[in-house]
């Protein structure tokens, strides 16, 4: 193993690669924002390409990729992408994500489906291209990373918001992100889970828009309030980086306390 690094640099990202999914808006967008901003070179990837070069104008180190993760084809070009850019892959966010009906009995299977494809399929795919992808000359100590971006409602039912596909699927991600782990540690892989609570983001704008639903948020947060995106800022920088170089096969849940209750 390498000498440590300092730990004033234990969060830096500098030479290394990453590539975040479902970076258009949202979530995603702030995690590509924060890799690049520590020195990553980060590969942007959503559907809305026009958001995508909003970030890209705003940071020479994010690069938009046009990908849709729903097809195969296309991760494997996003991965190829960043591979053909840098010679490297070290980061990986698996954000994007979709959401299917409230109520069980108004879904269907096959909506169902798609959604686990969208969640679940597509993470797994994209992180078996990551930990297949050549290991740059200067490896991180902590070696490559893999995040998976759940949920809370991966862990406890939300009744009656959430959704009986997309709590499958974030559930699904940590029983993924667990087994990865297991597999792929003596090759130098990590992979973890992070958990965010309620935060403000364009998939729960309604949400915090109607007044209920909000003190419903607050009343059963123990901090009594929902989460701002950069409150998830030094989560991610510590799964990406050598500060959790030991550190695999873990759920990391900001939720503000919501599943202490």
């Amino acid at each position: 193993m390498s000498a440590p690094p300092p730990a004033s640099e234990l969060f830096s990202l500098a030479g290394r690669t990453a590539i975040v999914t479902g970076a258009s808006a949202g979530l995603g967008a702030r995690f590509a924002t924060v890799l690049a901003g520590a020195g990553a070179t980060v590969f942007a990837a959503a559907r809305r390409a026009d958001r995508l070069k909003e970030l890209a104008d705003a940071d020479a180190r994010i690069h938009p990729v046009a990908c849709d993760v729903s097809l195969a084809a296309d991760r494997a070009r996003l991965v190829e992408t960043a591979l053909t850019g840098t010679g490297r892959v070290d980061v990986l966010v698996n954000n994007a994500a979709t959401a299917g009906e409230r109520r069980a009995e108004d879904e269907s299977p096959d909506t169902f489906a798609e959604v686990l494809g969208v969640n679940l399929t597509a993470p797994f795919h994209l992180a078996r291209l990551t930990a297949e992808a050549p290991a740059p000359a200067e490896a991180p100590m902590g070696g490559k990373s893999v995040i998976n971006v759940s949920s809370i409602l991966g862990l406890v039912s939300a009744a009656p918001l959430g959704g009986a596909s997309y709590a499958a699927s974030k559930a699904g991600l940590i029983g993924l992100t667990r087994e990865l782990a297991g597999q792929w540690g003596r090759g130098g892989t990590r992979v973890n889970a992070l958990a965010p609570g309620w935060f403000r983001t364009e998939m729960t704008a309604d949400l915090f828009g109607d007044e209920r639903a909000g003190r419903w948020v607050e009343r059963n947060t123990l901090l009594r309030r929902g989460g701002d995106g950069h409150e998830l800022d030094g989560a991610l920088l510590f799964l990406a980086s050598d500060a959790s170089s030991y550190c695999t096969g873990q759920v990391l849940t900001v939720d503000g306390g919501w599943t202490a209750r």
